[in-house]
């Protein structure tokens, strides 16, 4: 049986005691259906496996503390260092982060997949911890970029792993629900970050205290990870096979324990190689399903999102709107988009929530082109140009958002499942610094309306690709996922 096999001997002797076990499995699965009890394996309970997804979504909370931080506490932050008025370190102090999430998405397919889902939060914790620290007590804008730089490897470490665990554990009828929980905890993460930095102008060196309470989270994640279950994806990759049954009891139940382990088997190649590099994702037999994750990531970051979200408190203002007001408008519209985005993950399937999300987009860069042109001379241009505003983050976060992360953790195979995602992340992290570096200077030269055409006609594409190259996983298994989607040998 299947309990009996341990160890990691080689891929061809795995192999065979897989296909021994796959079939005494199958039998074994089948047994309560042909005894008339099948009424006790119909969905696993949903209860099992909520702990776990709600540790793994403080690295997405965490994501978003540390990219709203520094927003607030900038001026008094720049004013403390002795670089106010220096335009280009305050950048700096912004986008490091991003340099450095490059650097740690590229390493955590390799962590994740050399020291399993559970170390590898553990591990990202590190740098969050160190970094917020050196932040928090140093005295000069070096030390300031030093601990930002250090989060960010943390950030691009973090997120990729939280995506996988929360597929690899979750039953498939609620995995797209759970993967809604990363949109929303980042979400949480922001307005977190907002609320803590309010009294900023007020006390003196408050924004070191900011960066001192994303410590406490980040601390919780590495000690009650312990106490978590690992992927049993991973267990299973690593021939660990009854341990991997154990986690799936942990997380489904007894009942689903064989059906889960047969559905592994199916997807399970004997014959391939467990070293995966980058020119087997971008070159080999991947190739489809690595393109349709890094395209759905710079499609996602070339919609706009993130420039509409540093313009906002721009347009707000032009309408009479304080920036702290701006910043809740925007914050409150992004989560109440993920709530009914996490309600929906199921029900409408993860192409269709694309396919609306992505069309609301266009419309409202339609929008903002009117506010900027035809109407730019009245004021009805500032009610155009808010409700754009508030439509395209409501739109983004229904579908645009929250999706790519899981449906790429669904569509890649086990073997590459990590190192994908590491590559797609990294993807993402490129096109993010590139819109956010070009963003302000293509404003100035293009204008508005010219830049939000440029903005709807990626969203645009981003719809037809969507419809041409994405299928729906809604409530399948990650193997019939992976079957139907790779190729034949």
């Amino acid at each position: 049986m299947l309990g009996k096999t341990r160890g990691s001997p080689s891929m061809y002797k795995r192999t065979m005691s897989r296909d021994n076990a796959n079939e005494a499995d199958l039998e074994d699965s089948s047994a309560p259906l042909q005894n008339g009890v099948g009424q006790d394996i119909t969905n696993p309970s949903w209860k099992r496996s909520l702990p776990h997804v709600l540790l793994a979504t403080i690295v997405p909370f965490l994501f978003g503390y540390h990219l709203g931080v520094v927003n607030e506490p900038l001026e008094s932050i720049s004013s403390d260092l002795g670089f106010k008025g220096d335009t280009l370190a305050e950048g700096l102090v912004v986008s490091i982060c991003l340099g450095g999430a490059f650097v740690g998405s590229l390493l955590s397919g390799w962590i994740a997949d050399g020291f399993g889902r559970r170390r590898a939060f553990q591990l990202c914790v590190l740098p969050m911890i160190l970094g917020a620290s050196i932040s928090a007590s140093t005295n000069n804008v070096a030390g300031m970029l030093l601990g930002r730089f250090l989060v960010g490897t943390g950030l691009g470490i973090g997120p990729p792993v939280a995506s996988l665990y929360i597929t690899e554990v979750s039953p498939p009828f609620v995995r797209g629900t759970y993967g809604s929980f990363i949109q929303i905890a980042t979400c949480a993460g922001i307005m977190g970050a907002l609320l803590i930095g309010i009294p900023v102008k007020d006390i003196s060196g408050w924004w070191r205290i900011c960066f001192w309470v994303s410590t406490i989270p980040a601390a919780i994640l590495a000690i009650f990870m312990e106490f978590a279950v690992e992927s049993p994806h991973w267990l299973y990759k690593q021939g660990r096979i009854s341990e991997a049954e154990v986690q799936f009891e942990k997380v489904l139940g007894g009942w689903h324990v064989n059906a889960a382990m047969a559905e592994l088997m199916k997807s399970d190649r004997g014959d391939e190689i467990e070293n995966v590099t980058v020119s087997d994702l971008i070159c080999g037999r991947h190739f489809r399903v690595v393109y349709i994750g890094s395209a759905l990531f710079a499609l996602q970051q070339l919609s706009g999102i993130n420039a509409v979200f540093y313009f906002s408190s721009t347009v707000f203002r032009s309408a009479g709107v304080s920036s702290n007001l701006a910043n809740a408008f925007v914050g409150i519209t992004n989560l109440v988009g993920s709530v009914i985005a996490l309600t929906l993950m199921d029900k409408v399937g993860r192409k269709g929530l694309l396919i609306w999300s992505f069309s609301g987009m266009v419309v409202s860069t339609g929008i903002q082109v009117a506010a900027a042109g035809a109407f730019a001379s009245t004021s009805i241009a500032e009610y155009l140009s808010v409700g754009g505003m508030l439509a395209f983050v409501f739109s983004f976060a229904v579908g645009a958002g929250p999706v790519p992360g899981l449906l790429l953790s669904e569509i890649f195979p086990n073997r590459i499942r990590a190192k994908a995602m590491a590559f797609c992340m990294s993807v993402h992290w490129v096109f993010n610094f590139l819109v956010g570096l070009l963003f302000l200077r293509l404003l100035e030269r293009m204008g508005p309306q010219l830049l939000y055409t440029m903005f709807g006609t990626f969203c645009l594409m981003a719809v037809f690709f969507v419809k041409n190259n994405v299928m729906e996983t809604k409530g399948k298994s990650l193997q019939e996922i992976e079957i139907s989607l790779l190729p034949s040998e």
